[in-house]
């Protein structure tokens, strides 16, 4: 994850499949370059093979990321802090773009189910810990969501509704814990 393509490659094989050569043109990236990173990717076991297709002559492979991407801070800890920027700012674009589709297309709070909240406070290391590990633990359950909810759909199980759903959970340092004032009380 030391480049900053890698992170774009997997951000996107994350949410679908694509071939290097349609990763080479979303990105504008020359596809020696994309190809490369994607052989790392590939080596590492962040992502698989998932089909071939013949074309012109040739075979276009098309990959997928093996599972979706939560980095521990054991992991980040060992990277150039330039990395994890970079990292955060892809996920946070990414978020945006999700974000910016919903509400233009009249989705962002059009379902009861949809669920937003904020909270900022102080934590000690041991409070950012169990936060972290909630955080991991939140997306092990929704990535089995997925997994039970494609089992179902393709049975034919269940309510049948197909509902594209983005989550987002971030812990990140701030300057300062905010305390929220109740209207009537002091303090």
């Amino acid at each position: 994850m030391s480049h900053s393509l890698r992170v774009q490659l997997l951000t996107i094989l994350n949410d679908r499949m694509a071939s290097p050569n349609e990763l080479s043109k979303e990105l504008g990236e020359g596809l020696s370059q994309v190809s490369y990173h994607v052989k790392v990717l590939k080596d590492f076991e962040m992502i698989q093979m998932v089909k071939t297709e013949p074309r012109r002559g040739a075979v276009e492979h098309y990959y997928r990321a093996t599972s979706k991407v939560f980095i521990p801070s054991w992991v980040a800890a060992v990277w150039p802090k330039s990395v994890r920027g970079r990292l955060s700012a892809s996920i946070l674009e990414e978020i945006e773009a999700d974000l910016v589709e919903s509400i233009e297309a009249g989705l962002l709070a059009n379902r009861l189910d949809e669920v937003m909240s904020r909270d900022s406070r102080t934590l000690d290391g041991q409070g950012r810990e169990e936060i972290e590990e909630a955080a991991a633990e939140f997306y092990k359950r929704f990535e089995k969501a997925g997994i039970d909810s494609d089992k179902r759909l393709r049975n034919g199980e269940g309510d049948g509704k197909k509902i594209q759903t983005t989550a987002a959970v971030m812990v990140f340092s701030s300057l300062k814990g905010r305390k929220l004032r109740v209207k009537g009380k002091k303090g």
